[in-house]
């Protein structure tokens, strides 16, 4: 197992574990073969990637992403979920632990400069930190950090570095009064329906 993919191999030796024949058992056994060819698509990304160059955890979830560009730009830490993403890899990305990515987000590492007559190429790096949330739709621009446990709202624009902890929303993105936690400990890659089947059952 653990030479087909990563993952898989995770979620068999963190399995829940119930008395064989009981209905619980029965029950978990059911989810775990209807999810797996779901998980079988899943690592196959994973590997694709990675044999491109991307550097990605064993344990992060990728989803049905669009990437143009060199894929040794494309970092990917332990326990995070990227869904239905399309990115830009003009130049690194670096996504860390615990990040949740949900569907329909863009992530761009380069643009055109509108004040230059040439209208020349402008790169650079996108950082995502730990426990980053980024909504449905938002769109994230070159050159951005989004600090630890920042929470990018559903469609929002973000054009300049978020602080940690900070929740953004709208177009421009602008910070409201409310902080998210600093004392964050959750694994966004538990909720998905297809790794409960295993860790819960």
């Amino acid at each position: 197992v653990n030479k087909v993919m990563a993952t898989l191999n995770y979620l068999w030796k963190n399995r829940a574990k119930f008395p064989i024949g009981s209905n619980q058992f029965i029950r978990a056994w059911a989810k775990r073969i209807v999810s797996l060819p779901e998980l079988l698509r899943k690592n196959r990304r994973r590997r694709v990637l990675i044999r491109k160059g991307a550097l990605i955890s064993k344990t992060a979830e990728i989803g049905e992403i669009e990437i143009g560009g060199p894929k040794k730009f494309f970092k990917v830490g332990s326990f995070s979920f990227i869904g239905k993403v399309n990115i830009s890899l003009h130049h690194e990305l670096h996504i860390g632990n615990n990040v949740c990515i949900n569907d329909g987000v863009e992530i761009l590492t380069a643009s055109h400069d509108v004040e230059d007559p040439l209208w020349q190429h402008v790169k650079a790096r996108v950082t995502i930190e730990d426990y980053v949330w980024i909504g449905t739709g938002a769109l994230i621009l070159p050159g951005v950090t989004l600090g630890h446990g920042c929470v990018i709202g559903a469609r929002a624009v973000i054009a300049k570095s978020v602080a940690p902890g900070q929740i953004v929303v709208g177009n421009p993105g602008k910070p409201v009064s409310k902080k998210r936690s600093k004392n964050l400990n959750y694994n966004p890659c538990e909720f998905l329906v297809p790794n409960r089947a295993w860790l819960v059952g």
